[in-house]
């Protein structure tokens, strides 16, 4: 008689022996990172140009420096700071994008449920009536009434001879790598979306700043034109042009303090809080300090920082998994099963001589023809893989594309603020040139209009050239990958899943 435990025994003797088969498919192998040497046709500039104003210091690049994980506290302001860790603890697309691994890492869990031996209990019992009539009773005393009591033990096993389940799980792996990945893309979009938000709004409140100082320039101008007018100096339709100039420029401030309340909004739904919640942090262009030393990373690290390239390496991962699974589909199957149990007709004759049974069993199941579905899926897992193949090789462009155009646009900053500094400086002269001739009466009233145009002008886009210094700034640092990968408290907190190394 085989025992229970016997059968245990061999089907766990067997099972190892059944998994060192072979493993079809490709083997996946790390894209190497492309053979290039900088991000531009010509080598990094060792600084970017200067101008005396704020954020106007000049910016000088570091290359294979590498990026801290916390890199908005470069800008020195705390309340960016705290405003960031805000938006890290409360809002929701963490929680969400974490979730969302938990799920890939559980299914991955799941699927190596396969590599083992299925192992399950039943218990039947039943009460019967013979039909005397027609039939002999059952029972060895002749009632006509008996029961059949039946525990049984059923084991199954599906050895992985061809690499099948393995190609699953490498799989399902690879997707879980992937939304590991997507955590971290999720964590460096809304570090930068709050940096770049505060930075707007500095800019904003920049704008109606100046805006505000062309109304007042205006109104007192109008102020001079009606004492003039009064003495007969100047005729009505000054007085009337520069009314209309004074409404223009007033007609600038709702548009800019509108925005300004949205950008408010925005920042306050990223700290995962309602708009009736507004945070308390405000910022403007005084509150925040241009980092004068940038890190870039060497153009062979970037596949390696950067989060959405990462995933595109682990979706072509996936894919070279699943050619494995569908070459695996058309090969044979082999299925082990066992079964043992007692039957008896009362549960004090269970476990006595003459009531055991068991059964053995192995099937090949090998497909021969299914109106060829199984080779064209697996000409679609091929072609599937090409697809991923294709796209990691455009991210991978995309990536130093967006390096490269940070870099060109801090050097274009650069000089744009230089420019703007210049500009604004010489039309403030022009303007208090023309206020003064004017009162003298040695100009007339359109150049002065003219003088006080081009100075509105080159205020804002003063604030503008500020700005976008600032913008591009984390936006180079945003491009680089974020420094995610860095061990420091702030990729380590709780909101954070485990780091995926280098």
């Amino acid at each position: 008689m085989i025992k229970p435990a016997s059968i245990m025994r061999n089907l766990a003797f067997l099972a190892p022996v059944m998994l060192v088969g072979c493993t079809v498919g490709p083997d996946f192998k790390t894209s190497a990172p492309p053979p290039v040497l900088r991000y531009t046709r010509e080598p990094l500039p060792s600084a970017t140009a200067s101008a005396p104003v704020a954020t106007g210091a000049a910016q000088h690049f570091t290359p294979g420096a590498d990026i801290a994980a916390d890199w908005w506290r470069l800008f020195h302001s705390e309340a960016l700071n705290s405003l960031v860790t805000q938006a890290l603890a409360a809002n929701p697309t963490l929680p969400a994008a974490q979730a969302a691994l938990r799920q890939a890492l559980e299914n991955v869990a799941a699927q190596r449920g396969t590599y083992y031996p299925s192992l399950s209990a039943s218990f039947d019992a039943n009460r019967n009536l013979t039909p005397t009539s027609t039939l002999s009773p059952a029972s060895s005393s002749g009632n006509p009434y008996y029961s059949v009591i039946t525990p049984q033990l059923s084991v199954s096993y599906v050895p992985d001879v061809f690499g099948a389940n393995r190609r699953a799980v490498e799989s399902l792996q690879a997707q879980a790598d992937n939304q590991r990945f997507m955590l971290q893309a999720t964590w460096l979009t809304l570090t930068s979306n709050v940096v770049a938000g505060a930075i707007q709004e500095a800019s904003l409140r920049g704008q109606i700043k100046a805006t505000e100082d062309t109304v007042t320039i205006e109104r007192n101008l109008l102020n001079i034109l009606h004492t003039q007018q009064n003495l007969g100096q100047v005729a009505g339709a000054d007085v009337a042009a520069q009314e209309a100039a004074l409404a223009q420029a007033q007609l600038l401030l709702p548009p800019l303090q509108k925005q300004l309340a949205l950008q408010r909004n925005a920042l306050t739904q990223l700290a995962g809080r309602f708009p009736s919640e507004e945070i308390d942090q405000t910022f403007d262009l005084a509150s925040l300090q241009l980092p004068e030393d940038l890190p870039v990373s060497l153009p062979s690290d970037l596949v390696k920082q950067r989060p959405d390239v990462r995933q595109a390496e682990e979706n072509l991962h996936a894919a070279s998994a699943n050619i494995g699974q569908a070459v695996a589909a058309r090969l044979p199957q082999v299925t082990l099963t066992a079964q043992v149990g007692n039957s008896a007709d009362s549960t004090s004759r269970l476990f006595t001589p003459g009531t055991n049974f068991w059964t053995l069993g192995v099937g090949v199941t090998q497909p021969l023809f299914e109106g060829f579905a199984l080779l064209h899926k697996q000409r679609a897992t091929q072609a599937a893989f090409d697809q991923a193949a294709a796209q990691y090789r455009g991210t991978v462009l995309t990536a130093f594309q967006n390096v490269a155009d940070s870099i060109r646009a801090l050097q274009s900053d650069a000089d744009s603020l230089r420019a703007a500094v210049a500009s604004e400086r010489a039309s403030s002269r022009s303007l208090e040139i023309a206020r003064r001739q004017l009162q003298l009466g040695q100009i007339a009233y359109l150049s002065l209009l003219a003088a006080e145009n081009i100075y509105a002008q080159a205020r804002l886009a003063l604030v503008q050239a500020q700005a976008n210094r600032l913008a591009d700034t984390a936006a180079l640092f945003q491009a680089l990958g974020g420094g995610w990968w860095q061990p420091t408290e702030v990729t380590t907190a709780s909101n954070m899943a485990p780091t995926v190394a280098k």
